[in-house]
């Protein structure tokens, strides 16, 4: 017989279970069960049998057996094509068995290798086991105990099993990230090196507008130096025509009023000469009559 995988609870000596092949149809096949070597699979060693029970407590040691069996299951497992079960032990636990726990625990831990601190599954199967050890001994003693002990294991495996699938999601959540980011590296890549050449082409056209405005406001200011120089001499030549028109009037003005005074003159004159002759055509026209 091999047995299943050495466990920190305690269990009863295994069973045999066995198939009676000599009836034809599969529904007529009884078991029999046969009971297997002595073997001690707990952290302690068995106790001697069991004593027989008056009918009280033959109920509650029933009871108890079904409360243990429903909180920890028993371990089945084929050998050469045999069936074997082995089912939690009931045997109510001492201080000493409590001791050989621990010290069963700590042996085991350090055997295997299991780290103190952080994630490990073997330390967490290890004290997983430990504590379903720790609700066996309560649940015989008390099963009203062990069953809310039961209740505050689950309730720690879904904790445990919610961080898990929390990890998990986020592990995964971080390498699509990470793939997505891989595979945008290169667009990434090929979108920067566009970007640097649409900025030197920007600054090459840049440049060439620096160049093309230093060369017009050049140009612009030999043009405004050309026109204020043709306009200072434009200035020039105005001023020294009105200075010349000032002096013309001012000569044509002399001369104006000395024409006057001549032509006053002139008219003075012919006017007397007028008159004389007048005077003496008058004389010499009474002097015939």
């Amino acid at each position: 017989m091999i047995p299943p995988n050495a466990s920190l609870v305690k269990y009863d000596n295994p069973v045999l279970v066995s198939r009676n092949t000599d009836k034809k149809t599969p529904r007529a096949r009884a078991l029999k069960v046969s009971p297997g070597p002595s073997q001690g699979t707990g952290p302690v060693p068995n106790p001697p049998g069991k004593q027989k029970l008056s009918p009280v407590d033959a109920k509650a040691a029933q009871q108890t057996d079904e409360i243990l069996n429903s909180i920890l299951p028993p371990r089945e497992w084929q050998e050469s094509g045999q069936l074997w079960v082995q089912q939690v032990s009931s045997t109510p636990a001492t201080r000493l068995d409590v001791v050989n726990l621990q010290e069963e625990l700590d042996r085991r831990l350090q055997q295997r290798q299991a780290r103190e601190t952080g994630i490990c599954p073997v330390r967490r199967e290890l004290y997983s086991q430990c504590f379903d050890e720790l609700i066996r001994q309560v649940t015989i003693n008390c099963a009203e105990r062990g069953l809310l002990l039961l209740r505050v294991r689950d309730e720690i495996r879904m904790t445990i099993a919610a961080y898990q699938t929390l990890y998990e999601s986020s592990v995964a959540f971080g390498m699509r990230k990470a793939l997505w980011a891989e595979q945008g590296k290169a667009d990434m890549e090929k979108k920067i090196s566009d970007l640097e050449q649409e900025k030197r082409d920007l600054e090459k056209q840049v440049n060439e507008l620096k160049g093309k405005c230093e060369q017009i406001e050049k140009r612009a200011q030999e043009q405004r130096m050309v026109e204020e120089k043709k306009h200072t001499e434009e200035m020039q030549f105005l001023k020294r025509t009105n200075q010349q028109l000032k002096v013309s009037c001012s000569i044509c003005h002399l001369l104006s009023q000395k024409y006057v005074v001549y032509f006053e003159f002139f008219i003075q004159s012919w006017l007397n000469q007028y008159t004389c002759i007048s005077f003496n055509i008058f004389n010499s026209c009474i002097n015939q009559s």
